[in-house]
């Protein structure tokens, strides 16, 4: 990590992602932390009003640094065919999977801090031929082969105001859920979760909330056994590493303001069980990290929102709030990294 501006890629450019980034450089530009878009040019040349004035071709990240305050940087990959805003076409997959493994190499190199990804549509790139269930995956295959110190993701971690969630589960059927928790898994996200909180967002003793599985947390075994068979022995575990960890607790006690001066990160079981409560806290500002991986990867909490692409309607509030906990995290790896 060498400080460098933060690469963001451009996502699905028949969703909100050109206008957002758009948005975002026009908030960030005076002082903000300064990012490259890996992406398509004429995209976002598109979705500004004052169209290709505003943007800057650069051949490297190092160019971005300097050109950030009056125009957008741009490292052009442009489509192969061009895309209408509002409607999604496999065509474009096969850029915006470049655009990310661009971003993932930038960022391996020390050339660019973190990676910033502006939202993608899985079903477009599932037609295509993409084999990963989302983002995170992805970037876990992407960046598997380096090195990195301590408990290996990749892990799903939402944030909106003081609320931190970690998924065990993400991108599951609720009708199979139940047959892929296990001990390890559970384990494995609560230590890159308390590595994550200590290396990247300077907590000095993380505390753990593990949510339950079954209404009520099981009822002692009434109500499903996953907690008595699964859950408990994976808290335990996580005791047994040192970890301070709590649980499991009954998931609609988890949440409120008072249960959450009691932990630093709740670990929850699927996806809606942490992404309710985050969508509920702040809406518009929430925040998906990536723990556990070699770089620092953020993103908007929402999708591509195709029904008001190209309208001028999409708020960047979100991909801002990326941008700046990327900045963030990226900025706690160096100092973690410097001598002393």
């Amino acid at each position: 990590m060498k400080g460098g501006p933060l690469a963001l890629t451009l996502g699905d450019p028949a969703g909100i992602g050109p206008e957002i980034v758009v948005k975002a450089w026009n908030d960030l530009r005076r002082g903000g932390p300064p990012f490259l878009v890996v992406g398509d040019y004429q995209s976002l040349a598109s979705a500004s009003a004052g169209g290709a004035s505003i943007l800057k071709q650069v051949l490297a990240p190092s160019e971005a640094l300097e050109a950030f305050p009056d125009a957008l940087p741009v490292l052009d990959l442009p489509l192969r065919s061009p895309v209408v805003a509002g409607q999604p076409s496999g065509a474009a997959a096969p850029s915006i999977v470049q655009w990310i493994e661009t971003a993932v190499g930038l960022a391996l190199s020390g050339a660019v801090s973190g990676v910033v990804t502006a939202p993608i549509a899985k079903a477009t790139l599932y037609d295509a031929g993409f084999k990963f269930p989302g983002h995170t995956e992805f970037l876990g295959e992407l960046t598997a082969s380096e090195n990195f110190e301590g408990a290996r993701g990749p892990v799903m971690m939402l944030i909106a105001g003081n609320l931190r969630v970690a998924l065990v589960t993400v991108h599951e059927p609720l009708a199979k859920v139940a047959g892929r928790l296990s001990i390890e898994g559970i384990v494995n996200t609560g230590r890159v979760t308390a590595e994550a909180l200590r290396r990247d967002f300077g907590i000095a003793t993380p505390r753990l909330a593990v949510a339950g599985f079954n209404p009520h947390a099981g009822e002692g075994g009434a109500i499903g056994r996953e907690e008595i068979e699964i859950i408990a022995p994976a808290v335990r575990a996580l005791e047994d590493l040192g970890i301070d960890v709590t649980g499991p607790h009954p998931a609609d006690t988890l949440f409120p303001e008072v249960m959450r001066t009691r932990y630093d990160a709740a670990i929850c079981l699927y996806h809606d069980q942490a992404l309710i409560p985050v969508k509920m806290l702040d809406f518009w500002g929430g925040v998906n990290v990536t723990l556990g991986l070699p770089i620092v990867r953020t993103s908007p909490d929402h999708g591509t929102a195709f029904d008001i692409a190209g309208r001028g309607l999409a708020r960047a509030d979100s991909l801002i709030a990326a941008i700046r906990l990327a900045d963030r995290l990226a900025q706690a790896r160096v100092k973690e990294a410097r001598p002393g």
